[in-house]
């Protein structure tokens, strides 16, 4: 069976966003499946890691198009305010400059549905073409950027190939939309825009089944949920860290900022001398001025260690290495949907781990059902400082170590498989 997976990210961008579509191509073959991958020639991505290129089959085939990127034009005002908005960090309205607010209302209201529209046209002129002389019956768009998905539309249209449309995240509900400074005329072109996407695919794939409950007021068409997961990965056996550390990896922006938490930690370290001496709280990633602020002001700035970003093998090691590992997730109804790959990759790494978010989040569930930490809402002070002690004693005493369960259907192997049933069967 051949198919053809539009994507913005794929080597060598790094984050999240390339993990999912590069491991499912990784595995594809394996069940009956050829990919075919369309990529942009000369995107702008925030940030790279060339180990992923690891990843990628030697033989398979890649189409290139070239894309114009007003990220690179937007830089003539300001590189760094360009490079933070582009990773998603974006200061509090209070604490924003008048170029990020500029720049802010631009990428809200004149790029619709993101920066990346302009790579729509030329891409369904060459791709249909290409899907009529190689026969490709079915087409996958991933996003975001939702952008892509007006690619998938515009090529069922032209071609009458097959079409699912992968939501990683949604789309108006997505927690940085507020901050878009959008006007009522743009938030209703997103509405639109989302509501022909939607509509229009033959078969929708989310991450989350909030996500799908969501989708599923918009239309009627099948919603499949597939979350992320966690790869083998070819690292030797690591010996822990000597310090308690806990770690989180990944980026800490706007809004994910659990100040009882902080809390609960600068309390631990005032009244057990231990705790004291073996903590160290190590972020690894992008973090943003208010939470590096909230941690300052808790107390913590001695215990802290920070780290920028580092490639996916390096965060893996991390993981591995930490005592106790870090899920952060912005307090707010539109995030409940949010499970985010590094989840799957933490519970691999088989180290306690402490979430915090949302009230009824989709993660509490997989937490909850792999018996792999402990999931709790922000305001949850006494609960994370007990489960922190908890989990210190154990420390102690060389004992910490998490008890995992139902682990394997996670894996990014048992999920292609479950792509590849479902694109045969639809």
């Amino acid at each position: 069976m051949k198919i053809l997976i539009i994507t913005y990210y794929w080597p060598p961008a790094g984050g999240p966003g390339v993990q999912r579509w590069l491991k499912f191509v990784k595995y594809l073959r394996d069940f009956g499946v050829d990919p075919i991958v369309y990529i942009p020639e000369n995107p702008t991505y925030p940030i790279e890691d060339q180990t992923l290129w690891a990843d990628v089959p030697e033989d398979i085939t890649i189409l290139k198009k070239s894309i114009f990127e007003p990220y690179r034009f937007a830089q003539v005002f300001s590189k760094k305010e360009t490079s933070t908005i582009s990773k998603g960090i974006i200061s509090g309205k209070e604490k924003q400059s008048f170029v990020q607010k500029l720049l802010l209302f631009v990428r809200g209201n004149f790029f619709i549905p993101d920066a990346r529209k302009y790579w729509v046209k030329p891409s369904i002129e060459y791709l249909t073409k290409y899907i009529k002389e190689n026969r490709v019956d079915t087409i996958i768009t991933t996003g975001p950027p939702h952008s892509v998905h007006l690619i998938g539309k515009g090529l069922k249209e032209q071609t009458g190939a097959k079409w699912f449309a992968d939501f990683r995240d949604p789309w108006t509900t997505i927690g940085y939309h507020d901050k878009l400074k959008l006007t009522k005329q743009s938030i209703a072109k997103h509405k639109l825009l989302e509501r022909e996407v939607l509509s229009g695919s033959d078969h929708i794939i989310v991450t989350s089944y909030t996500t799908k409950n969501e989708f599923e007021g918009i239309t009627n068409k099948p919603i499949s949920v597939i979350t992320n997961g966690y790869d083998t990965e070819p690292i030797d056996e690591m010996t822990l860290d000597v310090k308690f550390t806990v770690s989180h990896i990944g980026s800490l922006l706007l809004g994910r900022d659990p100040k009882e938490l902080w809390r609960a930690i600068f309390e631990l370290t005032k009244e057990n001398e231990a705790f004291s001496k073996a903590f160290q709280l190590q972020l690894v990633g992008a973090v943003s001025d208010d939470v590096l602020i909230s941690i300052k002001e808790a107390g913590l700035s001695n215990f802290l260690s920070l780290n920028g970003y580092v490639s996916h093998s390096e965060a893996v090691r991390v993981q591995r290495c930490s005592q106790v590992l870090l899920l952060i997730e912005i307090d707010s109804k539109e995030t409940k949907c949010i499970i985010p790959g590094k989840l799957f990759e933490y519970m691999a790494s088989k180290r306690p781990i402490i979430a915090v978010g949302p009230k009824g989040a989709d993660v509490s569930k997989i937490i909850s059902e792999t018996n792999s930490g402990s999931f709790f809402e922000y305001s949850d002070c006494e609960k994370m400082k007990a489960q922190l002690l908890k989990l210190f004693i154990d420390f102690q005493k060389g004992k910490l170590q998490s008890q995992v369960v139902n682990l394997e259907k996670y894996s990014r192997r048992s999920l292609t498989k479950k792509l590849a049933d479902l694109l045969k069967k639809s």
